[in-house]
């Protein structure tokens, strides 16, 4: 008797075998993006680790009220640092936490709005787009507008389909909104969530049925109030923090050198990368799925999900006119439209076979030469352009890590290290963390010093240096000049 192809072990355990995949494939693809791609800190990354450091817990009138703004994640990174000094791991370890709960969060929130497959092939395509990649391994808040999205339509969908522990899920639901407020533009993905409910009768039976388990919401709805108690405190005591949460500018932006600025991160196919930040934001294969999601969207709404995903998009759009460098917001929405436009793939394809078995796994063979071939070029696209392109490496700094090269000397129990005014900021909170580290400004003496930094070697006279300290993946290679006391 002949085996059917249901009988094969490997038919049986697809989406086992696929979701062990997935999760190593994470795994190794941040630890890449980490140690390799681009391996250094940006300017941005250097501001936060300030912005993290100086952070006080103590009470509430230590706080600055801007430092409200990103405040959950500048405690993450604060906490990492107290725990494992600062380095370019406990600088990014927030980031990459985030990111593999993101990407947890996909899978799920994917598997719950289409079927496995496509669940499963977007969430392979969607892991290895440069964005999401660089957001991953980039010690800044930027994650947060992954994974706030995420994890708050996880819960929503948790709450709306009665999963076990409800109560836990609208904790859930409510202390992510709360969560997402402090980081800004994200008030918008909440706009955007709840007009779609106002909009959608389906919506609306849910939001009433969710508000019948009176106790319940009033528990999550403190547990939220509690979150933003912060927050509410800082914008009293300074208005302006509302303002840059909105992502409303002081000055009125040039909208048309914005929109120029979107075109290029969006369609610049033919162009090389010369930002923090790979460009085009997303492969051409990427935007021929998007678009075919949005051809789907357009025919298919009046669906809750349909509902969701248009509100969020339109509403995105003129604050992305008015904010071009927050791209990584419209990465959810990007990422359900290219689910849309997988399935409408698949879809279309089965539709002309309904009933032959054969033709429906022939045609399977394109889509996983299409969906690899989009997965090992955009791990390509990602290290290549910080690796070797050299206008994108010069933003990266490994002088940290050279730093602490020479810390870990033991010979040298003691180190002083003399930099530029605006190295100081960055290099005190390294120095809070290693008391073998004391940090000065430089002053024209010959008096020999530990180390001297690049910037404030060139703002004084110390001699000739015994040793010094090169990195060949920045321009002027020269970092550090080392004079030895003994």
């Amino acid at each position: 008797m002949s085996r059917k192809i249901t009988d094969y072990f490997l038919y049986r355990w697809r989406y086992i075998i696929g979701y062990g995949v997935i999760g190593l494939t994470i795994v190794g693809l941040l630890l890449v993006a980490f140690l390799y791609a681009p391996g250094g800190l940006s300017e941005n990354e250097m501001k936060t680790v300030v912005a993290s450091g100086n952070l006080s817990l103590t009470s509430l009138e230590s706080f600055k009220p801007t430092s409200i703004i990103n405040l959950p994640y500048n405690l993450l990174q604060h906490a990492s640092m107290a725990l494992f000094g600062v380095n370019n791991l406990s600088i990014k370890l927030p980031s990459l936490i985030l990111g593999g709960l993101s990407a947890v969060g996909m899978i799920l929130l994917l598997q719950m709005w289409f079927r496995r497959n496509v669940a499963v092939l977007t969430t392979v395509l969607i892991i290895t787009t440069g964005q999401f990649l660089f957001m991953a391994q980039n010690g800044t808040p930027g994650i947060g507008y992954i994974f706030w999205s995420v994890w708050l339509l996880v819960a929503a969908m948790m709450v709306s389909r009665r999963a076990k522990f409800l109560g836990l899920w609208k904790v859930i639901l409510f202390s992510s909104a709360a969560f997402s407020l402090y980081t800004p533009l994200s008030i918008y993905i909440l706009i955007a969530l709840i007009s779609a409910v106002a909009l959608h009768p389906h919506l609306r039976y849910l939001m009433r049925q969710l508000l019948k388990a009176r106790a319940k919401v009033a528990i999550a709805s403190a547990c939220a109030l509690i979150i933003i108690t912060p927050l509410i405190y800082g914008i009293i005591k300074d208005p302006s923090v509302a303002l840059t949460l909105l992502g409303i500018p002081s000055e009125m932006p040039d909208l048309k050198e914005n929109l120029l600025i979107l075109l290029k991160q969006y369609f610049s196919f033919m162009s090389i990368s010369n930002g923090v930040a790979t460009t085009p934001i997303y492969s051409l294969g990427s935007m021929i799925l998007i678009v075919l999601g949005i051809i789907r969207l357009s025919t298919t709404k009046y669906t809750a999900r349909s509902y969701i995903i248009s509100a969020w998009v339109l509403l995105l759009l003129p604050v992305l006119l008015i904010n071009p460098a927050f791209t990584s917001i419209t990465f959810v929405p990007a990422m359900l439209l290219m689910a849309m436009g997988i399935s409408t793939l698949l879809r279309s394809w089965y539709q002309l076979f309904p009933k032959n078995p054969y033709a429906r796994i022939v045609g399977l063979l394109p889509l996983t030469i299409l969906v690899g071939g989009m997965f090992f070029s955009g791990l390509e696209r990602y290290v290549y352009s910080y690796t070797n392109n050299p206008q994108v490496a010069t933003y990266f700094s490994h002088d940290l890590k050279l730093l602490n090269k020479q810390l870990a000397i033991k010979s040298r129990p003691n180190i002083t290290l003399l930099v530029s005014p605006a190295e100081k900021p960055f290099y005190d909170i390294v120095a809070r963390h290693n008391k073998k580290l004391v940090v000065s400004t430089p002053s024209n003496t010959t008096t020999p010093t530990t180390i001297v930094s690049r910037d404030a070697y060139a703002m004084g006279k110390y001699g000739e240096p015994k040793q010094i300290v090169t990195d060949p993946l920045t321009n002027g290679s020269d970092r550090f000049y080392i004079y030895k006391r003994d």
